[in-house]
């Protein structure tokens, strides 16, 4: 059985979101502690992605050792982060469902 983990970023916070997100989800990758990680980017975090070029190069080295980032659509066109997160190569999309289907499979998710 695959081990999965999402990690649903909420949180604007820079020490947080670096320190902690960021830096789990690289690390948890690379060190093969979880099969597959999958990094939500929900709500003031987009806003982080938009003005903060470290998070976009961070962003940049999770998804290089294999981090699956996606991110709300709806927030995306909300906060007019659309573009920003495009070019760290994020998925966006309408994660509701995503993520109604994650919490009812009981599967791991880490919220931040």
């Amino acid at each position: 059985m695959k081990k999965e983990l999402l990690i649903h970023w909420t949180t604007d916070n820079l020490d947080t979101s670096m320190s902690m997100v960021l830096l789990y989800a690289y690390n948890a990758k690379k060190k093969g502690l979880w099969d597959e990680i999958t990094l939500l980017v929900w709500g003031a975090s987009q806003k982080l992605v938009l003005n903060n070029n470290e998070i976009q190069e961070k962003l940049k080295d999770i998804n290089d050792v294999g981090v699956r980032i996606i991110a709300c659509e709806q927030c995306a066109k909300n906060l007019n982060t659309t573009d920003a997160l495009n070019s760290c190569s994020i998925e966006v999309f309408a994660t509701g469902m995503f993520l109604t289907t994650w919490l009812q499979s009981a599967k791991p998710i880490l919220n931040v």
